[in-house]
């Protein structure tokens, strides 16, 4: 059954006007089938090539002629990293034909990693980042079960929890122990200690030091861990919000596992009793809110505020050249604390919101709503 992603009419539009489309995101969050989806309802010919299948990296051999010879089809290459020397050769084909359509490619790499291979093809390219599935992407699920199981449709749609952990713990030994081979320079043993001390320390501040004294290596070699963690979409860091220059604010980023079904998974909590009597369920609801904003403002910038003197906002957006603060409370009763309401003050944002698991929307006060993960989603769209 497929369902439908809210990106998809805007991927759709890309392909009609860019002879390039790049849809990007992390393994197994749907990409292959939201593009065959699309390709599917296309008006044009289409060809499919799935760069972990030795058959079309055969095809691929005498990659201009046989790219050459399917010059009037819509051509979809899946896993584009694998092979990033196809970027050039793209760019000379687009050039030649001369039309919209030519390309979609799909990268589980970062735009800014794929970008560096595909410097050649600026103007020619547009980028569509798909995440595991929103909120408001699926029906006939609890919150809890998003919370405990994640995004990815293979663990949020499996039959039961058991399947479901046992899915997100293969995605992570497969995520190590292959995917992450196409990157050189790292040790898997090292780099899932890591994965898990992020887990234990999702939504909190990084410290490079702290974390390459207990994992026994340098400094540099954690931030190198985390940026490629980061430019595979298994994790995002959060840059302090600094405007207001009068305050001592706390510099380092905010480091977030993606997904809270790989958290949970990392941290071994099979279902969402255990998760809501651990330490880390207010951050997992920080994670499941961000992912979720960044899904539907994707061009927004997002920031956190703290200071020393305990001033605090979960998350600072940046949307239309407006601020607005938004501050997570995974307890039905939302209420904030001193330390919220003088962020408030400081940073001065149009709007503050307070998301809460609850399916209650209202007004706290005149520019404070209480509202739950759909009401900010309605809210901001």
């Amino acid at each position: 059954m497929y369902l439908q992603r809210g990106i998809e009419k805007d991927i759709a539009s890309a392909i009609k006007n860019f002879p390039v489309t790049a849809i990007i995101g992390p393994r197994q969050c749907g990409k292959s089938t939201l593009a065959k989806h699309i390709l599917g309802n296309a008006l044009a010919e289409t060809i499919y090539l799935d760069l972990e299948r030795p058959s079309d990296l055969e095809k691929l051999t005498e990659a201009e002629w046989f790219l050459s010879s399917q010059k009037h089809k819509l051509i979809c290459i899946d896993e584009i990293q694998r092979k990033p020397e196809l970027f050039p050769l793209i760019r000379s084909l687009v050039d030649e034909w001369n039309r919209p359509g030519c390309f979609v490619v799909l990268g589980s790499a970062s735009r800014d990693f794929l970008m560096q291979s595909s410097e050649s093809l600026a103007g020619r390219i547009t980028y569509k980042q798909l995440k595991p599935f929103l909120w408001s992407e699926i029906s006939d699920v609890s919150i809890e079960r998003y919370l405990e199981r994640g995004g990815f449709p293979r663990s949020l749609l499996a039959i039961d929890n058991n399947v479901s952990f046992e899915w997100r713990n293969s995605f992570i030994s497969t995520f190590l122990e292959r995917d992450l081979l196409q990157w050189v320079n790292f040790t898997p043993a090292t780099m899932r200690r890591l994965w898990q001390m992020l887990a234990h320390l999702n939504g909190q501040t990084v410290n490079y030091s702290g974390l390459g004294n207990s994992l026994g290596v340098s400094n540099q070699t954690v931030k190198n861990y985390i940026d490629l963690l980061k430019s595979t979409y298994m994790v995002e860091a959060i840059e302090p919000y600094t405007s207001n220059l009068g305050k001592r604010l706390v510099k380092a980023p905010k480091v977030y596992v993606a997904d809270s079904g790989i958290v949970a998974a990392l941290l071994g909590i099979r279902s969402f009793e255990d998760l809501l009597g651990h330490p880390a369920y207010g951050f997992v609801w920080e994670s499941v809110v961000l992912a979720n904003l960044r899904g539907i403002l994707p061009d927004s910038e997002i920031y956190y505020y703290r200071t020393a003197g305990g001033a605090e906002i979960d998350f600072v957006v940046r949307h239309h050249h407006q601020t607005l603060a938004i501050e997570c409370k995974a307890s039905y009763s939302a209420s904030l604390s001193k330390g919220n309401h003088i962020a408030i003050g400081d940073i001065k944002p149009r709007h503050t919101f307070v998301v809460t698991p609850a399916n209650d929307n209202w007004a706290m006060s005149k520019a404070i709503d209480v509202v739950s993960l759909k009401g900010l989603m309605e809210h901001l769209l």
